[in-house]
């Protein structure tokens, strides 16, 4: 059994339970989150037929007194209530992360036995079994560098595996059980790099990728972490979802990285926290309805609070890019007190008129052009038809992609011909934004492929397609089965937008998530029907790569199809000759 395991399993603590309360497992905060910027431990309690005030106050007696007892008189309290929960949590000292969540189930335990008059186990032996783990798990060394990486001013990220100080070029990484005393560290050759976070409900990936497509414009060596992979440079380090802390890590740990940009998703943040305490900038594309539900996230301005994490990052002066043309954004920027750039499809919106008033630097659209503002003057960076990714303006939402890019990539001190290029040089296409409304032609005629999936993102993609010209229309649609009937019916009615002549519905055997076969493609057709359309326009395929292939086989030149692709991707794509 490895260290880590050992820790994990090293206690079993047992609360009174009751029908009415659930309890999801403790787990630890690294970094920055929802709640707060601390490191700690979070525990979600659902419940009903209780006041939430009476679960926060037995929290605040029981927590706080197991931290007295522990000698943690310094870490803090907090929680966030919830329509049918509670978030508890408390901080811990970084090297104390599992004991942490023994702490906070040990509290828990008095205070589920007070909330349903339970006998409660010995508080004296229950500390005392903690205080063994935070024996076993302490790692005084870590507490050192910390405190001496603070005070030189440069950051440290902290997993199970290895600690590192510094950023890309200006880091080192050592095994978490074989670090330095603080003094044997080389800190002249250490610092922080450049560092932008980009979140948001849709675009933060396009966005990402820009941004990082600006940054090697200007002559340095860029890097992300993404939905799909980790890059520096042309080199992919790892595949897979490193929207989190843990691809941020990986990333900021590669000694050839000289300006970093983070994709982080909502999962991330509400699961452990952000990566680091010393970004650059950050920007939060908009906030939409997807994913909600998890971690007491349940409504739509409970998830901009989550998006909002990123402003938790941000060194002194740091930037937050913001969406002025997003009402989700805009409503929750008012409980935040970082250095805000506004950015907007429309020179008149209230928050770019005011920016302007009152001297503050922002960005928008007007008369064709990308314009930034500096505080004093405008500034034409450039037009919006020189920028490939607009489809020539008719992708409207990559515009506002655009002008979140651009607001980082000047906050991180990029020069504005680097931006130009950048955007100039990016492309639609599955070389540069893969999955992302990529152009093919088949048989003369047009062909978009997407991974748009809610219907935020699926009403952007069928907007912009909708403006073009075209004979006949193809649509493929195919939906998870986790998204609830009503879901379904909205994003296929969204999708309608596009006001396609012929419908594709796919099955998505892998993704049926307890529904039976049939069902979804059964929703999607109700819809059509129900929206004016035919049944002679809607058919069926077993597979996304079948709809494709079908739809593929009856195009002829001057039609146009939105391949709407959630899984088969590569075989849709090789399809194309991607």
């Amino acid at each position: 059994m490895d260290r880590i395991e050992e820790l994990e399993t090293a206690l079993t603590i047992v609360s009174a339970t009751a029908d009415h309360i659930q309890v999801d497992d403790a787990r630890r905060l690294t970094g920055p989150g929802l709640l707060w910027n601390k490191p700690g431990t979070v525990m979600d309690v659902f419940f009903t037929e209780i006041d939430p005030s009476r679960v926060s106050a037995l929290w605040e007696k029981n927590a706080r007194r197991v931290l007295d007892a522990l000698g943690w008189q310094d870490q803090d309290l907090t929680h966030r209530t919830f329509t049918g929960g509670i978030n508890l949590a408390m901080s811990a000292p970084m090297d104390q992360l599992y004991s942490a969540i023994f702490a906070a189930q040990t509290a828990w335990h008095f205070c589920a036995a007070e909330l349903l008059g339970a006998t409660s186990g010995d508080f004296d032996q229950m500390v005392a079994d903690v205080k063994a783990v935070m024996v076993k798990e302490a790692n005084p060394r870590l507490i050192e560098l910390i405190t001496a990486a603070e005070a030189h001013g440069v950051d440290i990220l902290c997993d199970d595996d290895e600690i590192s100080i510094g950023h890309g070029t200006g880091s080192q990484v050592w095994p978490v059980d074989a670090l330095p005393a603080s003094g044997d560290v080389d800190w002249s050759s250490l610092h922080n790099i450049p560092v932008a976070f980009i979140t948001g409900t849709n675009g933060k990936t396009t966005t990402t990728r820009l941004l990082e497509a600006i940054a090697r414009a200007s002559g340095k060596v860029a890097g992300l972490t993404s939905t799909e992979f980790v890059r520096v440079g042309d080199d992919i380090l790892d595949r897979g979802d490193y929207s989190g802390p843990g691809g941020g890590r990986m990333l900021l740990r590669d000694k050839r990285l000289e300006i970093a940009c983070l994709e982080v998703a909502r999962g991330g943040i509400l699961r452990r926290g952000l990566p680091t305490r010393a970004a650059t900038a950050a920007a939060i594309t908009n906030v939409a309805n997807d994913h909600l539900g998890q971690y007491g996230v349940n409504t739509v301005p409970e998830l901009a609070q989550a998006k909002f994490a990123v402003h938790r990052t941000l060194v002194e002066g740091g930037v937050l890019a913001l969406n002025a043309d997003d009402a989700y954004v805009r409503a929750e920027a008012k409980n935040t007190l970082a250095n805000i750039w506004w950015f907007s499809l429309d020179r008149q919106n209230d928050l770019i008129r005011q920016a302007r008033e009152e001297g503050r630097r922002c960005a928008y659209l007007h008369q064709g052009n990308i314009i930034f503002f500096d505080g004093s003057s405008e500034r034409n960076v450039i037009t919006v038809s020189d920028v490939p990714l607009t489809m020539g303006g008719v992708a409207k939402y990559n515009i506002l992609n655009a002008l979140a890019a651009m607001c980082l990539a000047l906050a991180l001190d990029l020069p504005f011909q680097a931006v130009r290029d950048g955007m100039a040089g990016f492309k639609p296409d599955a070389q540069d934004n893969p999955g992302r409304c990529n152009e093919f032609t088949h048989n003369d005629a047009r062909v978009f492929v997407d991974f748009a999936h809610n219907p935020h993102s699926i009403s952007a993609v069928c907007d912009a397609l909708s403006g073009l010209p075209a004979k006949r229309r193809f649509i493929m649609l195919s939906h998870a089965g986790d998204r609830s009937d009503q879901d379904i019916r909205d994003v296929t009615a969204t999708a309608l937008k596009f006001q396609p002549d012929v419908i594709v519905a796919a099955e998505l055997e892998g993704y049926l998530r307890g529904r039976a076969l049939g069902e979804i493609p059964d929703l999607i057709e109700g819809t059509a029907l129900q929206n004016g359309y035919r049944a002679d326009q809607i058919q069926r395929a077993r597979s996304p790569s079948q709809a494709a292939a079908n739809i593929l086989d009856q195009l002829e030149p001057g039609d146009l199809a939105l391949l709407l692709v959630l899984s088969e991707r590569d075989a849709v794509l090789e399809m194309l000759g991607a």
